[in-house]
């Protein structure tokens, strides 16, 4: 069976679509879809039909969901997007995440947001629900914002079970679910504090990202403010693996169908610079034990931006293909597991979220 990749390209000012036959050699445009529009998260599913999700926000027109049937031809705004009630006293500014729910359940959907919430769908995206249990945790009061706002940014689900999520606000920390968000457990043990002035010493840890080993998923690494970590019992507990890296600061982290990690980091979280001002992509094969530089084909001209949290992502074909896009609006890729880059077309305006989606046709 014949395999399409499709690359879901979210910007500052619209989304743009790549297309490609599994061999990921040459590359088909199209967009600006939603032009104009801040696109924070997109995600492609196909476990009903063919779907994009776009989470969108206008300074104007406020903040919605939009989904497209057709590949990004045409698109329709979801008109039970996921909203605050006015008795709640939160703001809804920017959905920052769109993931699919269980594959047994393939009409549910999860929204995370900023102000920081999480929100479900039970029919296929077109209606949302607070899941309040999360919005109203005890450590609520005490909840503060990272630099880029108090965001709910990434929402995983167990493959072996739907009931267990697991969702990371910054610069809150990691939470996880057991009973399909009824209550919810802080997963912060063997995180660094920030200092955030809130007197709740369990919360201000300030995760950028988390994601799910494809195997094992009692196993999870982060990108932490100031750390690489891994947890192999549920996040539960934290332990770094950083040796190798030039600095443990950054904010993306992908991981491929095989195991192997990918962050970007960054020199320091005062200059955000890229260390040396050079652009390279580190890799683990061995689970975060070790780490190696994987650059071969990236600029070796001085570059000044980064890779923003939801920035980079990793499909699940064989060698893997591993695509981020940058602050400065330049798109890579590599279609060999990261030995060797290309870059893509086109400058963009800031690249907010990169995702990959396969169609098998």
């Amino acid at each position: 069976m014949a395999s399409r990749v499709i690359i879901l390209v979210g910007t500052m000012k619209g989304a743009f679509l790549f297309q490609s036959d599994e061999r990921r050699r040459e590359w088909k445009m199209t967009g600006p879809h939603l032009a104009g529009w801040e696109v924070y998260s997109l995600l492609g599913d196909s476990r009903h039909g063919n779907r994009i999700f776009a989470g969108t926000s206008s300074f104007v027109y406020g903040t919605t969901i939009r989904v497209s049937d057709d590949v990004g031809e045409t698109w329709r705004q979801v008109e039970g997007s996921p909203q605050y009630s006015e008795a709640s006293g939160f703001k809804l500014n920017h959905i920052w995440q769109i993931a699919p729910g269980h594959h047994s359940e393939p009409h549910t959907f999860y929204a995370g947001v900023d102000e920081a919430g999480l929100f479900v769908s039970r029919d296929r995206g077109e209606t949302w629900t607070e899941v309040s249990a999360l919005t109203r945790h005890s450590t609520r009061p005490g909840w503060f914002p990272g630099n880029g706002g108090l965001c709910l940014h990434t929402i995983l689900v167990d493959p072996d079970n739907p009931k267990r999520i697991w969702a990371a606000i910054s610069a809150v920390g990691a939470f996880r679910t057991d009973n399909g968000g009824e209550s919810w457990t802080l997963c912060n043990n063997g995180l660094p504090p920030v200092e955030t002035g809130e007197d709740y010493p369990e919360i201000g840890r300030c995760v950028h990202k988390i994601v799910l080993d494809p195997d094992r998923p009692e196993t999870l690494y982060m990108q932490y403010h100031g750390g690489v970590f891994k947890s192999i019992d549920r996040a539960d507990r934290w332990l770094p693996i950083e040796k190798g890296l030039p600095s443990n600061f950054g904010f993306p982290i992908g991981v491929s169908r095989s195991g192997d990690l990918f962050v970007v980091p960054q020199a320091d979280d005062e200059s955000r610079f890229l260390p040396g001002c050079k652009l390279v992509v580190y890799r683990s094969h061995d689970h975060g034990g070790t780490w190696q530089p994987a650059g071969e084909g990236l600029p070796v001209t001085p570059e000044y931006g980064g890779v923003l949290r939801d920035a980079l992502a990793v499909d699940r074909l064989e060698p893997a293909g591993v695509y981020f896009g940058t602050s400065m609006g330049d798109l890579f890729y590599s279609r060999d597991d990261g030995d060797h880059w290309e870059r893509l077309p086109g400058r963009f305006p800031r690249i907010t979220t990169v995702k990959s989606w396969i169609l098998d046709d």
